[in-house]
């Protein structure tokens, strides 16, 4: 057996590794979910753009998280599983995960980029792009642009878990605020300076997806407790079927609201063109603007509820692996209050200031039309928040601890059975606002759910590890 590697994981307070680990990943995530925000703020504040712009966004933008989706069901697999590894002193198996994963990853994004550049025109059809000719011109030239930084992004975004499982959740925060700072620069400049349009809007974020990957791969020579060799980027089909799983539950989290986005974007489409103000030509592309900033919102919400159990993610690996459940569950329950009293801040946001939000995206450059159905929708749509931050931090530490199965049936309940029907099914009686009533409905029966598997974890936890095959093994003759 070889001797442990950050051990401090099984010693220090989990109050203060939750500190030290979650605060860097919750700003990490933050700053990955405000490059396309930040893209929509400059678009919608541009007067040539407006709109018309920010519809191309809410596009365009399904299609960004589902390349993010492979990129952390590598990454946070690959976290999680190098995590226990590391708990239970397994060092060269942990290099050759993360070699692995590289490859991976590498691989995946120029797959992705492939995908979309063959079938960009139907795959922004899928997405309710035809919503008018306007739109679909700005959707064109976004997407694209976006799609050729597609391999920096995965690339990047799958390496700052795997970072974090190596004890520098500072780093993987810092790659990530680097990239957003130069998003931010450019952005403006592009934008309003040169007028480039959406074309700009994306030159400026793949600028900072470049300086975010390069970083990665600077961190990547100099690991801290693992060592990278040749060998480590040998691909072992028995190791990524042991890695893999524990990051299905991001993949089909992501992929599920990438569905559920998809069904919203033509709900909005369909039951906008039988509304009495938003069927004129010149109204049209608000629902779908007005939506897509709301779920940007909602967006920043998540990851920041994604960043605190994903920064947990290495602690609760770590003492699972190293048989200590007692200090497991102490997380979870840690976790859960943090998540709870992270919607209720939120949700007071929302019901309290939604003209102040809606502001910050161009509503005093448009009609009456788009603040009033702006703050309804900041309203109705995200009135169950306190719940929806519950429910996702428990899909998450429960792929922390190893019971990917179960995460990924809550999970895919969650955005598909009800995320995608209720988004079809609800418009059939409410119209328009059934779009926005269905994701509070998901959420308040999803939390139904949720709340029978956390306390059946937290029983279990309670219950000491007796035998070592109760954690996940690594003992395949190929590692």
């Amino acid at each position: 057996m070889e001797p442990k590697a950050n051990r401090h994981l099984e010693t220090e307070p989990v109050g203060t590794l939750m500190r030290k680990y979650a605060v860097p990943c919750i700003i990490s995530l933050l700053v990955a979910a405000l490059y396309n925000i930040v893209d929509q703020i400059f678009i919608a504040n541009a007067d040539y753009l407006g709109s018309y712009g920010n519809a191309a966004n809410t596009v365009v933008f399904p299609l960004t998280v589902v390349a993010l989706a492979v990129a952390v069901m590598i990454g946070d697999g690959a976290c999680a599983f190098v995590s226990i590894l590391l708990g239970r002193g397994k060092k060269e198996d942990a290099g050759t995960t993360i070699g692995n994963a590289i490859v991976l990853s590498l691989a995946g994004g120029f797959v992705v980029t492939i995908v979309y550049l063959l079938f960009a025109d139907q795959i922004l059809s899928l997405f309710g792009g035809t919503v008018n000719e306007e739109t679909f011109r700005q959707s064109r030239q976004y997407f694209f642009w976006i799609t050729l930084g597609i391999p920096f992004y995965m690339f990047g975004q799958a390496m700052n878990p795997i970072i974090r499982s190596d004890g520098s959740p500072k780093f993987a925060m810092v790659s990530t605020l680097a990239g957003a700072l130069f998003n931010v620069i450019f952005d403006p400049i592009l934008i309003y300076g040169l007028r480039w349009g959406m074309m700009g809007a994306a030159v400026a974020t793949i600028l900072g997806q470049i300086i975010t990957a390069v970083l990665a791969i600077r961190y990547l020579v100099h690991m801290k407790a693992v060592r990278l060799s040749g060998r480590s980027f040998r691909l072992r089909g028995a190791l990524i079927r042991k890695f893999i799983p524990l990051g299905l539950t991001s993949l089909l989290s992501q992929l599920s609201l990438v569905a559920a986005m998809a069904a919203i974007n033509n709900m909005i489409r369909k039951y906008g063109a039988m509304d009495e103000v938003f069927s004129q030509a010149a109204f049209a592309q608000i629902p779908m603007a007005v939506v897509g900033i709301v779920m940007k919102f909602f967006q920043i919400v998540i990851s920041v509820a994604v960043g605190m159990a994903a920064g947990c993610i290495p602690v609760a690996g770590y003492n699972i692996g190293a048989g200590r459940r007692d200090r497991a569950k102490s997380l979870f329950l840690l976790l859960l209050k943090f998540e709870a009293l992270l919607g209720l801040i939120a949700l007071a946001v929302v019901e309290l200031f939604p003209k102040q939000l809606i502001t910050l995206f161009g509503a005093s450059n448009e009609s009456s039309y788009y603040t009033a159905f702006a703050i309804k929708s900041f309203r109705l749509y995200l009135c169950m928040m306190p719940l929806a931050t519950v429910n996702k931090g428990t899909f998450i530490y429960l792929q922390a601890i190893g019971k990917a199965l179960a995460s990924t049936m809550i999970s895919m309940i969650r955005e598909v059975v009800f995320g995608v029907g209720f988004a079809i099914c609800l418009p059939l009686f409410f119209g328009l606002d059934g779009v926005l009533y269905s994701m509070p409905v998901s959420d308040l029966l999803t939390f139904v759910i949720a709340a029978f598997v956390i306390r059946g974890t937290l029983r279990e936890l309670s219950t000491p590890i007796t035998r070592e095959s109760e954690v996940p093994s690594c003992s395949s003759p190929e590692i």
